[in-house]
């Protein structure tokens, strides 16, 4: 019952939300956020070089983890939103995930390789200017770019900023 209300608090989100959508330089970029669901180290180490890379370009990088149930949280590095974080009704509860979502990101790249509810409520919420996120048919609504990725989250990362270094 709590994932029917999220799923219509996240479509209703989807409507409501106003944020002008651009895509920025990357050179005139200063924000990106990351978001992703927590599944194993290798891809906990992706998001950490991902992060790398943008630091080592002048960028200021915010991530937010999904942790689903019975999945280890890697090194406590990330802010986290949890399931229990959803209220009955389908409402976000976590600071952590609504400040993430309130935050004018240039460039927000999400990182998982199938779609989850949980990330496209904050997708759907979110500020940022220009989300980037993996193909899949129905997305069209969470992303202004789609990356088309086929060889796991490394390839996605990869293309993630290889596309939103080109945008002009």
């Amino acid at each position: 019952m709590k994932l029917t209300f999220l799923r219509f608090n996240t479509n209703n989100n989807v409507k409501k939300n106003k944020t002008h959508r651009e895509s920025v330089t990357f050179a005139k970029a200063q924000s990106v956020g990351i978001l992703f669901s927590v599944e194993d180290r290798a891809k906990h180490d992706v998001v950490k070089e991902l992060i790398k890379k943008l630091e080592g370009e002048g960028k200021k990088v915010t991530v937010l983890a999904f942790l689903p149930e019975k999945k280890e949280n890697f090194e406590f590095l990330f802010n986290y939103f949890t399931a229990k974080d959803i209220s009955f009704w389908g409402n976000l509860q976590s600071n952590d995930a609504l400040s993430f979502s309130n935050t004018p990101f240039d460039f927000l790249y999400c990182l998982d390789e199938s779609p989850n509810l949980m990330l496209q409520n904050i997708l759907a919420r979110c500020k940022a200017k220009c989300r980037i996120g993996k193909y899949a048919d129905g997305n069209e609504a969470f992303f202004e770019l789609m990356i088309e990725s086929k060889n796991g989250v490394r390839s996605l990362a990869e293309g993630a900023l290889k596309y939103s270094r080109e945008l002009r």
